[in-house]
């Protein structure tokens, strides 16, 4: 199903003085209405709390935004944890998830008394050997053949991610002789998920591995991250996943394993798409028009803005901003103008008869969209705006300019160079 808009034609034209296409804007209402009721479905289960991926939008006015809403901060780099500190998130608000980490980025975690969420084994005597090994310490669980993935994350099996289950026990007899005196589990198994009892079997999986973690090694466990991957729907003939049916569900796994067994532990996640994604919009203007063996509507945008369509074959909806009443009976592609066949918004895709001058707003870019960016083809990176609750726009991050793009160039050293 597809949202309203938060904005129209008007209220884009009045923007575009100052800020010219291409954009992001989001839309800051619609994010902590959100949040909240988040938050509140899933506040029925022990100790919640989400750790928002940063990843999916990385901008420190939206971080903001969700600290506001007792949302901590999910981080897997060095500039994410910078872009946490700098929000003023620090402490066991920020979950660090590693993934071949550099020594330096764990110094800094650990430096931020963030929990540090190992992905592998052997990443617990190098954790020890650059930064010492935390009183809290987590471990990501890849269930293998228990589970199936998707086409953005891949199967368990062949997923360079997380522990196995012998592993696991392993990895928690190690790090309690190293010191460690909390301990979390972890898990991340599909993206862009939409079937509730997909997480809810994830849950039931991740609460047996914690009875196995207490039986075999008397480890009562402090929390477990059941992840994030609830998908969000781009299309408009898909449902939304209804948070208060998915948190009873996993209420219930959890009452009939943990409680059931006299164990208590807080349960977190990582949402980070279904918290914004629906609420970012790419704003782009059409300047060419072509009619060859297809009809070809090329924006001011490209890939390099959102790469999502050309990355996963990913569908994002599409409005013609003032002819959202108009019939869609004209067939297209909407193209960008990197050199490669695949930047490409929309194939076949069905719209109003569009313009040269015409504003496309391509929707649910709030999540893996400007954060995915590129430079490719020397394309300079856009501007990221936040409408707020009052209908004030702010400029949240500004335009790359040429001079940004040649930053790291010497172009002194340049006439030198023989």
């Amino acid at each position: 199903m597809i949202s309203e808009l938060p904005f129209d034609k008007l209220k884009i034209d009045s923007i575009l003085g100052k800020h010219p296409t291409p954009f992001h804007i989001y839309d800051e209402k619609g994010i902590i209405e959100n949040a909240k009721r988040f938050n509140r479905a899933f506040g029925i289960l022990p100790g919640f709390k989400n750790y928002f991926a940063v990843k999916a939008l990385p901008n420190p006015f939206i971080m903001k935004i969700l600290k506001e809403e007792n949302m901590g901060m999910d981080c897997s780099s060095m500039s994410e944890l910078i872009l946490a500190e700098k929000t003023g998130i620090k402490g066991e608000d920020i979950m660090f998830s590693s993934n071949d980490t550099p020594s330096e980025e764990l110094v800094k975690a650990v430096e931020l008394g963030a929990i540090i969420n190992l992905d592998d084994i052997t990443h617990i005597e190098f954790l020890e050997k650059c930064a010492g090994i935390p009183e809290v310490i987590c471990f990501r669980y890849n269930p293998g053949g228990l589970k199936r993935g998707n086409s953005i994350i891949g199967n368990p099996t062949e997923a360079k991610y997380g522990f196995t289950r012998e592993q696991i026990i392993e990895g928690y007899k190690l790090a309690r002789q190293k010191g460690a005196k909390k301990f979390g589990l972890h898990t991340m198994v599909i993206s862009n998920e939409l079937d509730k009892n997909y997480f809810i079997e994830t849950a039931d999986i991740i609460f047996d591995l914690v009875l196995e973690v207490h039986d075999k090694l008397g480890i009562e466990l402090d929390f477990v991250n059941l992840g994030g991957g609830i998908g969000i729907p781009y299309r408009p003939d898909q449902v939304a996943v209804n948070y208060d049916e998915l948190a009873k569900g996993i209420y219930e796994s959890y009452k009939s394993k943990i409680l059931a067994n006299g164990l208590e532990l807080k349960i977190f996640m990582e949402c980070g798409r279904v918290i914004t994604g629906p609420y970012g919009y790419l704003i782009t203007e059409v300047i060419h028009m072509k009619n060859t063996y297809k009809k070809y509507v090329g924006c001011d945008a490209s890939m390099s803005n959102l790469m999502r369509p050309a990355m996963y074959g990913a569908y994002h909806h599409i409005t013609v901003l003032g002819k959202e009443k108009e019939v869609a009976d004209f067939c297209c592609d909407v193209t960008g103008s990197l050199c490669e066949n695949n930047d490409k918004f929309a194939i076949d895709r069905m719209l109003p008869k569009i313009n040269v001058g015409d504003l496309l707003v391509i929707h649910d870019t709030g999540a893996h969209g400007h954060s995915m960016g590129f430079n490719y083809n020397g394309k300079l990176r856009s501007a990221e705006l936040l409408l707020r609750k009052d209908g004030s726009v702010v400029e949240i991050r500004r335009t790359e300019t040429v001079d940004d793009y040649f930053r790291t160039l010497d172009f002194n050293l340049l006439e030198k160079f023989k």
